[in-house]
């Protein structure tokens, strides 16, 4: 019992408690600083132009507010740490303002509360951060679309089930590849759209008595539209869990393409050699060549998916009315997951960039194998009138027989296709040697699939030139959104920075 008293005697007998501001406020603080300063101020300059266009406020004494908020020194409180003297940032920065501007900074507070500000600040810093992840993501798209444009000829095997399946090509692979990231760029965008909404105006959650402008608001942060309910503007989760889920989603779509790196990075698999600037050497063995950034790429996203989980699993059960709360521990996972992923699309279009292909192995490895005899029986359906079903059970036979005998599929001969068929239907076939070596040709199997999503050269080409055009239709979204966050910033800083001249132009600011 003595032990116990002790050591809540050491917690204290005031706000905050020593363990709560280690395990809560400590953290949320360092990660305010890093994070949320700059919007913060953001808010503040735009709650402020709105409250004196709506006239709830005087020019003097909108002038002085400028002025400090002007005069707050973000370096200073970014190298600050955290004293307990106020519960959060939020009540640093007003205790700064105050400082400055005297009992008129309190009216920056107006019609508003830290439940609504909070998730402004949070919805400003997210879409930051999928900007930047989606300008990654675009840039490694890009670099997909360039290395499947220089291997539409690069013939190589395709497997299901871990086993040899079919003949294709590597653009035919890469396309797909830069489909799927496509799909994920287009989540992130929906994830924007739902993000960049203003919560300015909900207040605590019933708006305010004050005639304030929400639209006005929503348009000097350069948002897109208000969340139109208030309650929900400060009780909805689901536009971070869908930023989670989006980014979860892509981290596993892009790790399944980079454990196939990996493992094309074998000797065994022989597919691909990476750069000298992308491997790192063995202490003890000296051939080694370690592709260790396709490693720790698989490792990270494996690391963004957990993140993301992290925030959904932390929004389960959370009472409508009480995100605001949880969201600070909640946001740090949404900022890590969207971190990692921007780092590891950027790592890998460096990577990809400077791939070197084994064609010829790859091509030897498709003309040994007998992944073309699917065009076998096709080639069987069209010459000899059979169903598929029977010449499925042809070539089938046949190819038992080939490796039975050891025997390869360029060692597949007409004889034992005859033999095959006697078996199967009662008689040889009409099939000439020159057909029969056409159809075990990759080449020819890749060149005669021209439907659309096909492996042929000039069907992939298409198909590329498509992704290229919705490339450069995410690209003008990417710098639209952007000329916009920094038109409505622009204007905003000129007019606070334009009135605190005023202010300081004729009279000093008092200090208190």
């Amino acid at each position: 019992m003595v032990q116990k008293d002790e050591w809540l005697l050491a917690e204290g007998d005031r706000f905050p408690g020593k363990t709560y501001a280690e395990v809560v406020l400590e953290p949320a603080y360092e990660q305010a600083k890093a994070e949320l300063l700059e919007p913060m101020l953001e808010v503040n300059k735009a709650h402020l132009l709105m409250l004196r266009e709506q006239r709830l406020i005087g020019q003097e004494e909108a002038e002085r507010i400028a002025a400090a908020l002007e005069a707050v020194d973000l370096p200073k409180l970014q190298g600050s740490a955290y004293s307990g003297q106020f519960e959060d940032l939020f009540f640093q920065v007003e205790h700064e303002l105050l400082q400055h501007a005297g009992e008129a900074a309190g009216n920056l507070h107006l019609a508003r509360s830290r439940n609504d500000m909070g998730i402004a600040i949070y919805r400003l810093t997210l879409r930051e951060k999928l900007l930047e992840a989606i300008a990654s993501a675009l840039r490694l798209h890009d670099r997909l679309l360039r290395f499947a444009g220089e291997h539409t000829d690069t013939v190589m095997i395709g497997y299901t089930h871990t086993q040899q399946a079919q003949p294709t090509t590597m653009a035919h692979y890469a396309a797909a590849v830069s489909d799927s990231l496509g799909r994920d760029i287009r989540r992130l965008q929906a994830a924007y759209a739902n993000c960049n909404r203003s919560s300015m105006g909900a207040a605590a959650l019933t708006t305010s008595g004050f005639p304030i402008s929400r639209e006005r608001m929503a348009r000097l942060l350069a948002f897109d539209g208000l969340i139109e309910n208030a309650y929900d503007a400060v009780s909805g989760a689901d536009y971070i869990g869908e930023i989670a889920t989006a980014v979860q989603l892509a981290a596993l779509n892009l790790g399944r393409f980079v454990q196939e790196l990996l493992l094309w990075s074998t000797q065994e698999f022989a597919v691909l050699h990476v750069a000298a600037p992308y491997v790192q050497i063995s202490s003890i063995m000296p051939q080694k060549r370690n592709p260790v950034s396709i490693e720790h790429m698989r490792s990270l996203l494996s690391s963004c998916a957990g993140s993301a989980q992290t925030v959904l699993t932390m929004m389960h059960n959370t009472p409508f009315g009480d995100i605001v709360d949880t969201e600070d521990d909640m946001q740090p996972y949404a900022w890590k997951s969207l971190h990692t992923l921007e780092s590891v699309y950027r790592l890998l279009g460096c990577v990809i960039g400077t791939l070197r292909i084994n064609k010829e192995g790859l091509r030897a490895r498709a003309e040994g194998s007998f992944a073309t005899v699917t065009e076998l029986a096709d080639t069987l359906v069209r010459t000899e009138r059979l169903s598929f079903r029977t010449a499925h059970d042809i070539v089938s036979r046949v190819v038992k027989e080939a490796v039975r005998l050891g025997r390869s599929a360029g060692q597949l001969s007409l004889e034992l296709l005859n033999d095959a068929a006697r078996e199967t239907i009662g008689r040889p076939l009409a099939l000439t040697e020159e057909a029969l070596r056409r159809s075990l040709s990759p080449q020819h199997f890749v060149s005669v699939r021209k439907l659309p999503g096909g492996p042929s050269p000039d069907e992939v080409l298409r198909a590329l030139a498509g992704q290229r055009q919705r490339q450069e239709r995410d690209e003008v979204w990417l710098q639209e959104k952007r000329d916009t966050i920094e038109r409505a910033r622009r204007q905003v800083n000129h007019t606070v920075a334009e009135w605190a001249e005023r202010c300081s132009s004729h009279q000093d600011l008092p200090i208190h």
